[in-house]
C-alpha cells in the first residue's frame, strides 16, 4: 500500500494557510482518486482506496504540525507500510511559490514537521514533496507567516502548484518515483 501524508494544523482556524498546503494536496488527491479522509486512528485522520490496482492511504495528522511523527509512526505501523512507499507534503520557505522539489529523502531543515517526522520515524529515507510558500517579507516572522492565509493575488499560482502537486503525487503510485521526479521537479508553469 502506498502511503501518502500530507502535514498540516487541524482545524478551521488554519485552512488556506501557507502551514497546511500539504492537506490542500492530500485534499486534491482525495478528491481526484474518490478516497473520503473520514477514518481516525492514532492521531490522523486517514482513508484508504484504490488506484490503477494498488492500495492507496491518504494520511492527514491532526497532531498539530510540529508533532507530526507521533501519530504517523504507530498508523504505519499498524498498517505495517514500508518506507520505500510512504511520500510526504509539505511546505517549504526556501522554494518560491509554485515550485515542487521531489527528493529521495532528505533532513528535517528547519521544519519542525518533518524533523519530528524523521525522529518518530527513526529514519529520513522517505520520499517527499516540498512545495514551495517562499519566504517572508522582511519584518514579518516565519510563524507568523507560515500561519497567514495566501493572498488574493497569490490564488492562480496556488490553484496550479496543489494540482501539480497532486498530479506527482498520483503517478507515485504507479510509476517509478525516479520518473516522477524527473517529470515534476521546477516550476508550474515549467
Amino acid at each position: 500500500m502506498r502511503c501518502i501524508i500530507g502535514l498540516g494544523n487541524p482545524g478551521k482556524k488554519y485552512e488556506m494557510t501557507r502551514h497546511n498546503i500539504g492537506f490542500m494536496v492530500v485534499d486534491k488527491i482525495a478528491s481526484d482518486l474518490n478516497i473520503e479522509v473520514t477514518d481516525h486512528k492514532f492521531k490522523c485522520d486517514y482513508g484508504i482506496g484504490v488506484h490503477d490496482g494498488h492500495k492507496v492511504m491518504l494520511v492527514k495528522p491532526q497532531t498539530f504540525m510540529n508533532l507530526s511523527g507521533e501519530g504517523v509512526r504507530p498508523l504505519l505501523d499498524y498498517y505495517n507500510i514500508e518506507m520505500e512507499k510512504v511520500i510526504v507534503l509539505y511546505d517549504d520557505l526556501d522554494l518560491p511559490l509554485g515550485r515542487l522539489r521531489l527528493r529521495q529523502k532528505g533532513t528535517g531543515g528547519g521544519h519542525n514537521g518533518m524533523k519530528s517526522l524523521n525522529q518518530h520515524l527513526a529514519t529520513e529515507k522517505y520520499k517527499r514533496v516540498r512545495i514551495g510558500i517562499d519566504r517572508p517579507p522582511e519584518g514579518t516572522t516565519v510563524v507568523k507567516y507560515v500561519l497567514s492565509k495566501f493572498s488574493k493575488a497569490e490564488q492562480p499560482i496556488l490553484g496550479k502548484v496543489v494540482d501539480r502537486a497532486s498530479e506527482a503525487t498520483i503517478k507515485f503510485i504507479t510509476e517509478p518515483f525516479e520518473e516522477v521526479m524527473t517529470e515534476f521537479n521546477g516550476d508550474v508553469d515549467g
